[in-house]
C-alpha cells in the first residue's frame, strides 16, 4: 500500500519536536475522520494509521539514536503487527534484543516511550531479550499470540528473523495446543460477554460473532498452516472464495462501527454503550424518526454477528479435524441421504439441498427423530448454507415442506435441539417470509434484551422445558402436561411477535400473518382461529395482572369474557409466563408469579360457575370476615373484642384483603394502643411473591409520597399499593415492594425500613426527597410521559400513566394528587425497563369520580411534573 497516496500528512526526518508532532498527529486524524466520512474504504483507513504510526516510530527511532544498535529491533505486535489500528487502538511493539542491553540504549529507550506518551498515544510496550521471549511466550497464550503476528519496523532485520525462527519453530506453541487454548479462550470471551452475542450494549470486539472471532480464525490458521491471511486458507480447501469474502465483507461492516464508535468517544471503546449509539448511527448515515436510526444500525449488526458465529462454528469445526485428528469412526447410515458421524448428522449426497429443497427440513426432521445427533458436521453446514442462499422462493411454498414442517413442530422434541439449530442456521429466514425481517430486529429500550428473533426462540425454548421446570413455573408445568396439540401454542409463539417494526399494531398484523400460515399449511379453521386468538392477545394476560387491580370482580369477569373457556386460558398463560422469561433475565419474578397465578384461578373460577352467575361481593365478604375470625379465635380473641374494630372499615377494606391479612392487620391493631404514632407491618410471608408493608395511621396528605420516598430512598421498588381509609379517618395502606432485582427484601433492611417510614410518618418535613442520580443506561432513554383516563363504572378514576422511570418519579406523583385535592385509592406499579407504566384508582375527597374539568387540570399537573427536564 502506498502511503504517500493515501495519506497527504507526512512526518519529516527533522523538527521532531513534541508541538510539531501533536499537530502532525491531530491533521492525521482529522484527515481519517474526513475520510471515514466520506465513505472512503475502511480497510484502506484503518491500514493508514498503521503505516502512519510505522512513519513515526521510525524516525523516532532514528531522533534517539536507536537506529545505531547493532542488536536492538522495534517490532509491531497484536492488532498494530497486522496492519490494524483504529483512532484509539493500543498502539503493541516490542524492543527486542538477542542478550544485552547498554545503559545508553535503556535512556534512550525511555525518552521514547514518554515521548510517545506525551503525545497521547495508547502505547502498549515491553523490552525483551529473544529468550525472554520464548519464555514468557510460552507462559501465556496471549503473548505468544501476538509474537505470532509480529511485523519489523526498524532496526536490527537479523535479531526480528531470529525471532519469526523461534516463534514459527515446531516447539513453540503446537499447533494442537494452540488450537484447543484459543477454543476454549473464545468459549470463555463468549461467557463473560453473556455469549449469545445478543447483548443491548454489546461488545464488538470480544462479543460472540465479533471481531475477536474472526481473529481466532486467523490465529489458528497461522499457527497450522501457516496462511499469512484468511485468503490463504482458501488454497487449502478450508474455506471457500465466497466464504472468505463473506468475512472480509463482515470485518468491514464491524470495523466501520467500532472506528465511528471510537471516533464518536475519543476513546479505545469497544462495548456500544446506550450513550453513543445515537451519535454512531448519525455518523454512520442512518437516520429516521425516534430511535430508527438506532434499530437500523443494531439490526445490521446483529445479522453481521450471526454471520460471523456461523462461518466461526463451521472452521473450528474443519480445523478440529484437520488439526486434532477428530475424525468421526463411528459412521452409521440413516436413510440413503444422511448418515451418522459419531453424534453429528452428515449430508451423503453433494448438492441435495438445493436440488431437493425439501431435504432441509428432512434433515432437521432427523435430528428431532434420533436423540443421538447434537449438531450438524460441517461439510453438511456449508452445504446448507450455500442451499439457502441460492433459494429462489420461500420454503412454505413447497407443499412437502410444509408437511415436514408441522411434523417437526409436532414432534415431542421437535421444537427442542431442530428449532434451535433451524433459527441458528437462517432455515427459519428461508421459510417464513415474515420470520425473515424480524432477525435481527432490536427495540432501542431498557426491557428488552434480545432481537425479536432471539427472543421469540427463547419463548418457544421455555415452553419446550415447562415439562423440566416445576420448581420455577409449577403451574405453568401442570398445566402444560395436560394440554391437547401443544403444536397450536408453539405457531403461537413463533407468530406473537412477528409483526414487529411494521406500522400498526404488531399484534393484530402478527394475527393475520399465523392465520394465513395455518391456514397455509392445512390446519382446520378452529385451530387457525385459535393461533391467531393467542396471538392477538397474547398481552392482555399480563397487562391484566400487572396493570389492572385484579382484586375487583368486574376486571376478573371482563378477561374471563375475553378468553370464553378453559382451554384458551390455559394456553394464554402458558404463552404468558414463557413471554416474560424470554424479555430479559430479570423480567420473571414471585411477584409477577402470583398475580398471574391469581388471575388465572379467579378466572378459573369465574368460567366455571359461568360468567351469567357472577360472585355476590356481600356473600365473600362475610366468608372472608368468618373465616379471618376463626383464626383470630385461635389467638385469644373474641367475637366482641374483633366487631367494634371491624365497624370503623369500610367494605372495601374487606373486599381488597383476604383473610388471613383481615386477621393479621387485625390482632396487630388491636395492641396497638398510641394512636398518635403509625403502626407499620412488614410481613415475612413469601406466599404472595414480595413483601407486604401496612401502615395504619391518621390519615394524612402525604403519607403515599412520604412512604414510596423512604422506600425508595432504600434502593427499593414498589409494584403495588392499596390506599384505603376507615369511617373515621384512618388509612390502612400496604405497599408490596421487592428489591430491585426482583428478588425478596434482604431481611437486614426490614428493621431499617420499618423504623425509616416511622419517623417519616411523624416528621414528614424531615424526608429526605433529593433524587438519586439517574444511572448511566437511562440517560438516554427520555420520552414524553402519557396520562390516559380510562373508563370506569365505579365512583373512581382510573389514570394510566406511562412516563420515565425516574428516581422519585412515585413521589412526584402523589405529591400531585396532593396539591391537586384527589385521594389515592389503589397504585398498580409496573416497571418495563426504563418505562413506568402504572394504574392509579383516585376520587374527589368527597368520594366522587372526578369531574372532565379535574381531569383536565390534573392531566396538565401530572404532564408538567412528569416532563423529561424534571428527570434530570
Amino acid at each position: 500500500m502506498d502511503f504517500e497516496t493515501l495519506c497527504p500528512v507526512n512526518i519529516p526526518e527533522h523538527n521532531l519536536t513534541l508541538t510539531f508532532l501533536k499537530k502532525g498527529l491531530q491533521q492525521f486524524q482529522q484527515w481519517q475522520i474526513e475520510n471515514f466520512k466520506a465513505k472512503q474504504p475502511i480497510t484502506e483507513i484503518v491500514a493508514c494509521r498503521a503505516l502512519y504510526i510505522d512513519q513515526l516510530l521510525t524516525r523516532l527511532w532514528a531522533h534517539f539514536g536507536l537506529h545505531k544498535s547493532e542488536e536492538l529491533t522495534l517490532i509491531a505486535v497484536g492488532g498494530y503487527g497486522r496492519g490494524e489500528l483504529h483512532p484509539k487502538s493500543d498502539i503493541d511493539i516490542l524492543i527486542l534484543y538477542q542478550k544485552n542491553i547498554s545503559s545508553d540504549e535503556e535512556r534512550n529507550i525511555s525518552a521514547l516511550i514518554t515521548l510517545l506518551w506525551d503525545l497521547k498515544l495508547d502505547i502498549g510496550n515491553s523490552v525483551r531479550s529473544l529468550h525472554d521471549c520464548i519464555e514468557q511466550g510460552n507462559a501465556d497464550i496471549t503473548v505468544a499470540t501476538s509474537m505470532i503476528e509480529a511485523r519489523y519496523i526498524s532496526g536490527h532485520k537479523e535479531t526480528f528473523k531470529k525471532l519469526l525462527d523461534l516463534v514459527e519453530s515446531k516447539i513453540f506453541w503446537p499447533s494442537d495446543q494452540f488450537f484447543m487454548v484459543k477454543r476454549e479462550e473464545q468459549l470463555t470471551r463468549h461467557r463473560q460477554c453473556r455469549g449469545d452475542g445478543y447483548s443491548l450494549e454489546p461488545d464488538l470486539k470480544n462479543g460472540s460473532g465479533g471481531l475477536r472471532d474472526i481473529q481466532t480464525i486467523a490465529w489458528v490458521s497461522k499457527r497450522h498452516f501457516g496462511a499469512n491471511s484468511l485468503l490463504d486458507l482458501t488454497s487449502y480447501d478450508y474455506i471457500t472464495q465466497a466464504e472468505y469474502q463473506e468475512l472480509v465483507d463482515c470485518q468491514k461492516q464491524l470495523w466501520t462501527i467500532r472506528f465511528a464508535l471510537h471516533t464518536v468517544t475519543n476513546r479505545p471503546d469497544n462495548r456500544l454503550l446506550f450513550d453513543f449509539q445515537s451519535e454512531v448511527a448519525l455518523l454512520l448515515g442512518y437516520s429516521g424518526q425516534g430511535n430508527q436510526a438506532v434499530e437500523q444500525m443494531m439490526k445490521a449488526f446483529y445479522q453481521t454477528v450471526h454471520r460471523v458465529k456461523e462461518l466461526n462454528e463451521m472452521l473450528l469445526q474443519y480445523f478440529d479435524e484437520a488439526i486434532l485428528g477428530n475424525i468421526a469412526k463411528n459412521i452409521t447410515a440413516i436413510d440413503r441421504h444422511f448418515q451418522l458421524r459419531d453424534d453429528m448428522i452428515e449430508l451423503k449426497t453433494p448438492s441435495l439441498f438445493s436440488e431437493e429443497p425439501e431435504a432441509i427440513l428432512e434433515l432437521f426432521l432427523h435430528i428431532a427423530e434420533d436423540a443421538r445427533i447434537k449438531g450438524i458436521y460441517s461439510a453438511t453446514l456449508r452445504e446448507l448454507r450455500e442451499a439457502r442462499r441460492g433459494l429462489t422462493h420461500w420454503l412454505e411454498n413447497i407443499p412437502e415442506c410444509r408437511d415436514l414442517f408441522l411434523t417437526i413442530v409436532k414432534h415431542p422434541r421437535g421444537m427442542g435441539l431442530p428449532f434451535t439449530l433451524m433459527h441458528e442456521y437462517g432455515v427459519l429466514s428461508a421459510y417464513i417470509p415474515q420470520w425473515s425481517r424480524i432477525v435481527g430486529q432490536m427495540q432501542f429500550d431498557l426491557f428488552h434484551a434480545y432481537t425479536v428473533d432471539e427472543h421469540t426462540h427463547k419463548l418457544t425454548e421455555n415452553i419446550y422445558n415447562f415439562p423440566n421446570t416445576k420448581k420455577e413455573h409449577p403451574l405453568a408445568h401442570d398445566i402444560y402436561r395436560y394440554l391437547e396439540k401443544t403444536e397450536l401454542l408453539f405457531l403461537a409463539a413463533i407468530f406473537h411477535d412477528i409483526a414487529k417494526g411494521q406500522k400498526g399494531d404488531h399484534s393484530t398484523l402478527g394475527a393475520v400473518d399465523a392465520l394465513t400460515f395455518c391456514e397455509l399449511h392445512g390446519l382446520s379453521r378452529y385451530e387457525c382461529n385459535f393461533v391467531a386468538w393467542l396471538v392477538k392477545h397474547h398481552l392482555v394476560m399480563s397487562v391484566t395482572a400487572q396493570r389492572r387491580d385484579i382484586s375487583d370482580p368486574r376486571v376478573i369477569i371482563e378477561f374471563a369474557r375475553l378468553v370464553r373457556d378453559e382451554k384458551h386460558l390455559n394456553f394464554l398463560y402458558c404463552l404468558t409466563v414463557a413471554d416474560i422469561c424470554a424479555t430479559n433475565e430479570e423480567a420473571w419474578n414471585s411477584w409477577k408469579g402470583t398475580l398471574l397465578r391469581d388471575l388465572y384461578y379467579g378466572t378459573l373460577k369465574m368460567l366455571r360457575r359461568g360468567l351469567e352467575n357472577p360472585p355476590d361481593i356481600r356473600d365473600r365478604i362475610r366468608d372472608r370476615q368468618r373465616k379471618a375470625l376463626a383464626v383470630l379465635k385461635t389467638q385469644g380473641l373474641s367475637e366482641q373484642q374483633v366487631k367494634p374494630l371491624w365497624k370503623r372499615f369500610k367494605l372495601n377494606y374487606f373486599f381488597r384483603y383476604n383473610s388471613a391479612q383481615i386477621a393479621w392487620h387485625t390482632l396487630n391493631m388491636l395492641k396497638h394502643d398510641d394512636h398518635s404514632r403509625p403502626m407499620i407491618l412488614i410481613s415475612d410471608q413469601n406466599e404472595r411473591g414480595a413483601t407486604e408493608i401496612f401502615v395504619y395511621h391518621k390519615e394524612m396528605p402525604v403519607l403515599f409520597s412520604s412512604v414510596v420516598t423512604e422506600i425508595d430512598n432504600k434502593k427499593l421498588s414498589v409494584h403495588d399499593a392499596k390506599i384505603l381509609s376507615s369511617r373515621d379517618d384512618f388509612s390502612l395502606s400496604t405497599f408490596t415492594v421487592l428489591e430491585q432485582d426482583g428478588e425478596h427484601i434482604d431481611p437486614d433492611k426490614i428493621q431499617r425500613l420499618k423504623q425509616a417510614i416511622e419517623m417519616a410518618l411523624l416528621s414528614p418535613e424531615k424526608v429526605n426527597t433529593q433524587q438519586t442520580r439517574l444511572p448511566r443506561v437511562k440517560r438516554q432513554f427520555k420520552f414524553e410521559a402519557e396520562v390516559t383516563f380510562l373508563p370506569t363504572r365505579r365512583k373512581r378514576t382510573q389514570i394510566e400513566v406511562v412516563a420515565f422511570d425516574a428516581p422519585g418519579i412515585l413521589a412526584n406523583i402523589g405529591e400531585v394528587f396532593r396539591c391537586s385535592g384527589v385521594m389515592l385509592d389503589t397504585a398498580k406499579i409496573t416497571t418495563i425497563g426504563e418505562r413506568a407504566e402504572d394504574l392509579f384508582i383516585v376520587s374527589t375527597v368527597e368520594g366522587n369520580a372526578l369531574t372532565e374539568q379535574q381531569e383536565a387540570n390534573l392531566k396538565a399537573n401530572l404532564m408538567r411534573e412528569l416532563s423529561p427536564e424534571n428527570s434530570d
